[in-house]
């Protein structure tokens, strides 16, 4: 496994095509904006190593059964998939921010179930093709970008009726070793510290569409490809002098518009081609694992819930009844994401591969919390912590010879409150609700891993409502839905013995 260290050095070696607010940036390890989301994901490789947290954050690769990074994982139990959803409530919790390595997490373990299945009703060779880079990546301990959503054009045309047909990611050309694709990939969360992308198909195919119907890995630096870094509220902050006015001095996120300018992937890189009939289970099947990775809100709720706690003692109204009310219903809805995330997991099972799925049910019904409990637990945090959320003046006022005394004094809560510990944790409250960081909290919990209707769809889809039907039938005495009136049935229990149900 790498150490951060050997990791950032892996990443220099990299020759990415990376632009951000119009200039090509030359250094991305160094770069003070890009900056902090690297250090999020150096977490998952320090997490690991440290003994205390193993269990959690280690596996036993089921190929070279060697230990590995659980990031780089094939879940082979239910109770890998339950360490999953602990791991991903650590990390949000040791970081604040989104780490960014769930997405290649969930992509590997979807290609695992979906390329052995297209191999048994095609006869084709993925799967191996997938094993050996499986293999590659663990004993890299690679990170890796799952690449889904396409830009989509119209929403209400398929992709071979776009006006442009570059608005989902398309093969262009066939070749003897390989295939060339053309298109974008939106949303990429932390793509530009990633060693492989990986992308697959974002909806489900009909044969028009079998252009589009595509899945392959290719090196994060290969020629065609560009990155356009998303801008977030509040990011030049990383560019100022001080680091209070972040909030979250260390760490952070970001995205990315991914551009595939006719890039070539040879055919041991590619895991899909064509085969549109296993496009929708590829999308579904990365969307269940990807919403159950939502874990992750759990624990930065725990660090705003933190935050909430500490401005109430530092102002004086932590023993207000209506406060530590307020401070209960959060905890409780955090509390209930968590109890989604381990459901999910804990009612796993096996597929065809071997590999382990959570229920996709409980996965739906997880995410969807999820687009609205952290608001809730956002609007009660902006509740209890005050005005000065938004009215806080600049760490370079409270440095400052003229502002600065003034700051310290009428900046004070309690008595034994530094003002500068209050605005530290006024500002994190404000990055976590509304700055940089709220991109993958609130925003991130609202359309990562696709939008509140994408998981109505699913839930729709997925619950039984005819054994819910039949269950009501049996307790009140309808044979079938079909069934005549036949008037009033007696209790079973009936002396005369007639009309039993």
């Amino acid at each position: 496994m790498k150490t951060p260290e050997a990791y950032i050095e892996s990443l220099r070696k990299l020759n990415l095509n990376v632009y951000l607010f119009g200039k090509r940036v030359e250094n991305v390890v160094d770069n003070p904006v890009l900056r902090p989301s690297l250090n999020a994901v150096a977490m998952t490789y320090a997490m690991a190593l440290k003994p205390e947290y193993a269990e959690i954050m280690t596996a036993t690769s089921h190929v070279t059964g060697r230990t590995i990074n659980r990031f780089t994982h094939i879940h082979r139990s239910v109770d890998d998939l339950v360490k999953k959803s602990k791991m991903g409530r650590l990390m949000g919790s040791v970081t604040g921010c989104c780490f960014q390595r769930c997405v290649g997490m969930d992509a590997l373990n979807a290609l695992s179930i979906v390329t052995f299945d297209i191999d048994a009703a095609h006869g084709t060779s993925y799967h191996k093709h997938f094993a050996r880079y499986l293999e590659y990546v663990q004993d890299q301990d690679l990170v890796c970008d799952g690449a889904m959503t396409d830009p989509k054009g119209d929403r209400s045309l398929p992709p071979h009726q776009q006006s442009d047909p570059d608005m989902y990611l398309r093969v262009i050309e066939e070749r003897k070793d390989g295939i060339v694709v053309r298109g974008a990939k939106v949303h990429q969360t932390g793509a530009v510290n990633s060693h492989e992308i990986i992308v697959m198909p974002t909806i489900t195919m009909r044969e028009q569409d079998k252009d589009y119907a595509v899945s392959f890995a290719v090196p994060s630096d290969t020629k065609g490809i560009t990155y356009i870094i998303g801008r977030q509220a509040s990011d030049t902050r990383r560019l100022e002098r001080g680091r209070m006015d972040r909030g979250n001095v260390s760490f952070g996120g970001h995205e990315a518009l991914m551009i595939f300018d006719d890039v070539f992937v040879p055919w041991d890189r590619v895991f899909m081609y064509r085969e549109f009939g296993f496009a929708g289970r590829l999308v579904e099947q990365f969307a269940s694992y990807h919403r159950q990775s939502y874990a992750c809100k759990v624990g930065v709720g725990d660090v705003l819930i933190g935050a909430v706690q500490t401005i109430a003692e530092y102002n004086g109204t932590d023993r207000s009844s209506h406060v530590k009310d307020k401070i209960v219903e959060m905890n409780h809805l955090n509390e209930t994401l968590y109890c989604g995330c381990i459901a999910c997991a804990a009612e796993g099972h096996r597929e065809n591969s071997g590999t382990y799925s959570v229920d996709a049910l409980l996965a739906n019904v997880h995410k969807q919390n999820v687009t609205r409990f952290p608001y809730e637990i956002s609007r009660l945090a902006q509740d209890i912590a005050g005005g000065l959320v938004v009215t806080l003046p600049s760490e370079e006022d409270l440095r400052a010879e003229q502002t600065g005394p003034w700051l310290r004094k009428y900046f004070r809560g309690k008595a034994d409150v530094s003002a500068e510990n209050r605005m530290r944790i006024l500002r994190l409250i404000e990055n976590l609700t509304l700055g940089s960081a709220a991109v993958g909290y609130l925003t991130e919990s609202m359309h990562g891993a696709g939008s509140p209707q994408a998981q109505r769809i699913m839930i729709a889809r997925l619950a039984d409502m005819k054994h819910k039907q039949r269950l009501s039938w049996k307790l009140c005495g309808i044979k079938d839905d079909n069934a005549a009136d036949t008037g009033d049935r007696q209790d079973p229990g009936n002396s005369s013995g007639q009309n039993k149900p």
